[in-house]
């Protein structure tokens, strides 16, 4: 999981109230919110206030970070939470994420001859469009005759010309959005014109899935889940084994260190770790011990959870994160 998203979190001194609710609405919002409101003992009325605006948006749950009397991030959750508000030196963001999952950058494509149904997941909602160069002749016909072919050649040059259209799109796409997989569906002709156009680093990403077609959107999604979840396994298989054919940091003290150096390729978790640490203003300043992060030159360090610590090293050091029970304690894939 890349963790660009939550980095604004941390480009705001805190401390922060974190909450996490359900929906709020009928007439139980006000005894909802109140029983949640009571939990955030010692926090300023305007960040209180800031929070109670944003709780009433419409979404099964919601993830709310709040400081100085700002919502700096709030998140809807595909279902609602356990409730929980805290007020603590970091943002505790670590429930939210594992809610989330890993969110995949990704283009889902359904291609015809006509052009593509383009969707880009990844940086914010999914960003759907549609692609076409071309709109005639678009259909072969039996006409018969000395002009058969050359009007069949036409209709061809018509399909790859909106496939090319399309394969540029989908470079573009994967160029800005980092995106790891390029999921296809659709005609067979308009596929093979589309691989043919798409650039070496699209092409690599590209999985070919059996159903697709713009009229019928289930079956594809459907097949599209698969292959992200096909791709979060091989990920997690291959970081994993990176992590033991190389002896990775295990432990916090290992981990902590790793990150200070910037050596983190990717923290894997088991879950949450709510055992504390001591950090300082700096990204990466946390460590198991007090002393040693005075000796590092942090005159005033403070106690935090480790999991809050640890996703706000990796978030500042362009480090991923995975959760994965294949791990029992935290480790680190590292990147030299």
């Amino acid at each position: 999981m890349r963790l660009d998203f939550i980095r604004p979190l941390y480009e705001r001194r805190g401390p922060y109230a974190s909450v996490y609710l359900g929906a709020l609405t009928g007439p139980e919002r006000e005894t909802h919110w109140h029983s949640v409101r009571d939990r955030l003992d010692g926090v300023d009325p305007a960040t209180v206030g800031a929070l109670e605006a944003a709780a009433g948006q419409a979404a099964a749950g919601q993830a709310l970070f709040a400081t100085h009397g700002e919502v700096v991030l709030a998140e809807s959750l595909p279902r609602r939470p356990y409730e929980l508000a805290t007020w603590s030196p970091l943002p505790h963001v670590v429930p939210m994420l594992l809610e989330r999952g890993e969110n995949v950058p990704h283009v889902r494509v359904i291609v015809d001859h006509a052009g593509a149904e383009l969707t880009a997941y990844g940086g914010g909602a999914p960003r759907r469009q549609t692609v076409q160069a071309a709109t005639w002749p678009l259909q072969k016909t039996a006409q018969g005759g000395w002009s058969q072919r050359r009007y069949e050649l036409a209709v061809e040059n018509a399909w790859e010309k909106n496939a090319q259209a399309v394969a540029q799109e989908i470079d573009d796409q994967v160029s800005r959005l980092g995106a790891e997989l390029v999921i296809v569906a659709g005609a067979p002709k308009s596929r093979s014109f589309l691989l043919h156009h798409l650039g070496t680093k699209s092409a690599d990403r590209v999985v070919m899935v059996e159903h697709g077609s713009r009229s019928q959107h289930g079956q594809f999604e459907e097949d599209a889940e698969r292959a992200l979840d096909d791709w979060l396994d091989r990920r997690r298989a291959e970081l994993l084994e990176r992590h033991q054919e190389s002896a990775g940091p295990v432990g916090l003290a290992e981990v902590s260190r790793a990150l200070r150096d910037g050596r983190v390729h990717a923290l894997l978790l088991p879950g949450e770790l709510p055992e504390q640490v001591w950090i300082g203003e700096g990204g990466t300043q946390l460590s198991p011990g007090e002393d040693e992060l005075r000796t590092l030159g942090v005159e005033e360090p403070v106690r935090e959870r480790a999991d809050a610590a640890l996703a706000r090293a990796a978030a500042m050091t362009d480090a991923e994160l995975w959760f994965t029970d294949a791990v029992k304690d935290v480790a680190a894939v590292v990147r030299y």
